[in-house]
């Protein structure tokens, strides 16, 4: 793997650092009002990356297909909401409502909400590797400019999601240096799922369209499932839709810009 690579499959584990490293410097938890708006910031980034990095070029990837060229991005994007679906459905996690789903544990609560990230951060991290993957192919849809924006839009959600574990926990009585370890822990995920993508390059290569589409629909399920509930909780909900807007807008012109 050369160093691009393996930039790019670091860079959302450091935005995911960079925001559980605010447990250890700010002495107040963070207010429910900065927590909506940075969730609603996160929804924006993820929605936009995975219409401009993932269904874009799927379809063009698929473009020999003619009028039918959206079929692998279709299926694949609903692929990737029932696999999202399944996993809530068979791993214990932690809602944003403070909310349980998934079998029966005894798991603590600081547990869940690691699981819950963490599980979230999967199709995230494959985004990235298939991204990566069909790079190295030397796929003509895809541009190294591309898969960085891909990345660097990733971290930018993943930056208030490490924010968003740590500080809570440390509210409730965490210590600053465990909370912080777990938020981290909840994005080392990423790198891991990206790496074993890049390593199944064989197996991803001939539906690299259908990959790209399933990342999108497991990003969007997240989307629509955690972080937009979340963002409009209690009063002030639409500060959540004006920040989902800015990062949707930040994220598109991230990923024109350097694609």
């Amino acid at each position: 793997m050369n160093f691009e690579l393996w930039l790019g499959i670091l860079i959302p584990l450091i935005g995911t650092t960079l925001g559980a490293g605010g447990v250890l410097f700010l002495k107040k938890d963070m207010s429910p009002l900065l927590r909506r708006g940075l969730t609603g910031f996160a929804g924006g980034v993820m929605v936009a990356a995975s219409v401009w990095s993932l269904l874009i070029p799927a379809m063009n990837y698929a473009s020999d297909m003619g009028k039918l060229a959206f079929i692998p991005a279709a299926v694949g994007f609903l692929i990737g909401i029932a696999f999202l679906l399944a996993l809530d459905r068979l791993i214990p996690h932690l809602h944003a409502d403070g909310e349980t789903e998934g079998p029966k544990c005894n798991f603590p609560k600081s547990t869940m909400l690691v699981f819950a990230v963490a599980l979230h951060n999967i199709p995230e991290g494959m985004a990235v590797g298939v991204v990566y993957a069909g790079l190295a192919s030397g796929n003509s849809e895809l541009s190294i400019a591309g898969a960085l924006a891909l990345s660097i839009g990733i971290a930018i959600q993943n930056f208030p999601e490490g924010a968003i574990i740590s500080m809570p926990l440390k509210a409730e009585g965490v210590g600053k240096g465990k909370a912080f370890l777990l938020g981290v822990a909840s994005g080392v995920v990423e790198p891991l799922a990206a790496i074993l993508t890049i390593l199944a390059a064989e197996l991803v290569l001939p539906i690299l369209p259908y990959l790209l589409s399933f990342a999108a629909g497991a990003m969007v399920y997240v989307v629509v499932e955690e972080l937009i509930p979340e963002s409009a909780q209690g009063k002030h909900s639409n500060l959540g839709t004006i920040t989902f807007a800015i990062g949707f807008c930040l994220m598109m012109i991230l990923d024109v810009a350097l694609g």
